[in-house]
């Protein structure tokens, strides 16, 4: 018993070190790095080793608690400052643009696929939702807007609980009924509000708690949003939402080691991406997929040139949201593992044609990840979103300073910044934020008010917790503008 122990810890220990090491091939190669988890489960399946597993139910239900950890994640990371003014925008691209995309997928497959009507609106909602882990793999190599990252954000983070209702509904075989709008709404609305107030009330508690070790603050925070989760399902409510919720609640607070607690959700939100989609790979079988191509690929076909199209333009024409940006929106709909998980639902259940669903939506999510990942850049600077060339605006990143109640920015002033040749006392930084450190070919240099900026230079920043997102402005408007910046009308906003 030990030694067989011992031999499936050491397998998943080397599953876990190649799928980090697929993370860094993933970026050079421009794609999210799930394709190559899913190739790693599909070596260690049947095709493969010939590790045998076929068990739906449990794989639906590892994948549930894995999304669960992985939107719990994405909430904890997102800063409410970055999506606050993509907010409604992001609501309504999760709900309304999930019920467009599923009457649309629908009523084209059922006639070109020849599905039943109720078939066919399944393969709608399970192709309805996004991949936050996908789309931000790739986004992170991309130069655009916080509105636009800020309203994909947010619609990857909601809307998985508008699709996976939508999903339970169809597969469970019930006839349709006129309140089944009302439920819906009841679920998201109370699933919201679940996760508001446990994720209020655990960041209240835990400011106030003083636990024995530092490690306990993350897995306490943590256990809220999945406890939010459960709570939301206890009541029949949108557990999904609850969890992605309390996160974003939580992640937005003064927490005690808020750090330590971003770290930790971090690595566990990779520890779950990789499990969930090499646990995928591995409960695929290659040989069913020849037969899945076509509508696959018919699907494909249909989700990414008329369902998200026409959805993003209805959710989005009311907020005036240019064109070229409900064009990126468009495609940057990616499509990861949360479409397969869904695909389980109905094969737990035993509908007809389940199997079919599956391996369709395999197909598909790998050949749309590829494509879409790999031309998204080009897609955003052909649209005139993104900087051309080696030019792109400055990332700030930021490390907190939990007890003084301060933040440290880091930034590269990348090539072709206005902010070169600008004098440190001209970046006009607000009260409470200064530059303490400057590093210029690998030497530090401890900046003075007649110091210029140079292309390539690093700069520290330490800032107080209140004008940390006036500051972030502020070195964003410099360096769009140069030292002028606010007699053009630059502001940082995006």
């Amino acid at each position: 018993m030990a030694q067989e122990l011992s031999v499936v810890l050491g397998a998943v220990a080397a599953v876990l070190l190649i799928s980090v090491l697929a993370v860094r091939v993933s970026v050079r190669l421009g794609f999210p790095s799930l394709v190559l988890y899913l190739a790693i489960g599909v070596l260690l399946g049947e095709a493969g080793i010939g590790i045998e597993f076929e068990n739906a139910s449990l794989t639906e239900s590892l994948g549930l608690a894995a999304l669960v950890l992985i939107l719990t994640e994405g909430g904890l990371t997102t800063r409410w400052s970055d999506v606050r003014a993509s907010f409604w925008p992001g609501v309504v691209l999760s709900t309304v643009a999930v019920a467009v995309s599923i009457a649309v997928t629908g009523a084209a497959l059922h006639w070109i696929l020849g599905l039943d009507w109720r078939i066919a609106f399944l393969w709608g909602a399970v192709l309805a939702s996004t991949d936050a882990a996908a789309v931000f793999s790739v986004l992170r190599n991309i130069s655009v807007g916080r509105r636009l990252v800020g309203a994909l954000e947010l619609e990857s983070g909601m809307n998985d609980a508008a699709a996976y209702l939508v999903v339970v509904l169809l597969a469970s075989g019930g006839s349709a009924s006129w309140t089944d709008p009302l439920l819906a709404v009841y679920e998201l609305v109370v699933g919201g509000l679940i996760g508001v107030a446990l994720g209020w009330v655990g960041a209240h508690a835990l400011r106030r708690s003083a636990l024995p070790a530092t490690g306990l603050y993350p897995l306490a925070t943590v256990a809220v949003s999945v406890l939010a989760f459960s709570s939301g399902a206890f009541v029949h409510a949108s557990g999904l939402l609850a969890a992605y919720l309390a996160a974003l609640v939580l992640g937005n607070a003064k927490l005690p080691h808020r750090n330590d607690t971003l770290s930790f959700a971090e690595g566990l939100g990779w520890l779950s991406q990789i499990g969930l989609f090499v646990l995928l790979g591995l409960f695929m079988s290659p040989n069913r997929l020849l037969d899945a191509v076509v509508p696959g690929l018919v699907a494909g076909l249909v989700v990414t040139f008329l369902a998200r199209p026409i959805s993003v333009a209805v959710s989005l024409t009311p907020f005036r949201v240019p064109w070229r940006e409900q064009a990126f929106l468009s495609w940057a709909g990616l499509r990861g593992a949360v479409p397969i998980v869904l695909a389980m639902i109905p094969l737990t259940e035993g509908v007809p044609g389940a199997e079919r669903l599956v391996d369709a939506v395999f197909v598909l999510v790998i050949v749309l990840t590829i494509v879409q990942g790999s031309t998204l850049p080009l897609i955003a600077r052909w649209l005139g979103l993104a900087k051309t060339g080696e030019t792109r605006e400055v990332d700030v990143d930021a490390a907190p300073l939990d007890e003084l109640g301060a933040v440290l920015l880091t930034f590269t002033v990348p090539k072709g910044s206005k902010m070169h040749g600008v004098y440190l006392t001209e970046l006009r930084l607000p009260a409470g934020a200064t530059v303490s450190l400057l590093v210029r070919d690998g030497v530090g240099h401890t900046p003075g008010p007649s110091t210029r900026v140079q292309e390539h230079d690093q700069l520290l920043v330490v800032a107080t917790e209140q004008v940390r997102s006036a500051t972030e402005r502020r070195i964003r408007a410099v360096d769009r503008a140069g030292r002028f910046a606010r007699w053009r009308g630059e502001t940082g906003e995006d």
